[in-house]
């Protein structure tokens, strides 16, 4: 492998964490490109990607997809946290 990258990400909570880690442990697991290979890890509030690749190209695309992947992820929880809000101030005003 020519290319690597290590990216640390922080995380304020650990079971955002820990689901992240867990959703994209297939992908890690079974790579789908025989052109990069990915690790994750966990360090403390820290959730730690290295990537190896056979060249920059497959670098690159490898970093974008599983940064792609957190953040959709994030975004259901974004997504989530608004709707327990919006029930929870509808069953406020409903008492």
């Amino acid at each position: 492998m020519k290319a690597r990258a290590t990216v640390r990400l922080k995380f304020p909570s650990g079971k955002k964490l820990e689901t992240i880690l867990r959703s994209l442990e297939p992908e890690v697991n079974s790579p789908t490109s025989a052109r990069s290979q990915a690790s994750l890890a966990k360090e403390g509030s820290f959730l730690i990607l290295k990537i190896e690749a056979k060249d920059t190209v497959a670098l690159r695309a490898a970093l974008n997809a599983y940064l792609r992947w957190m953040n959709s992820i994030l975004n259901v929880f974004k997504t989530l946290e608004g709707e327990e809000g919006k029930e929870s101030s509808a069953s406020k005003s409903q008492s």
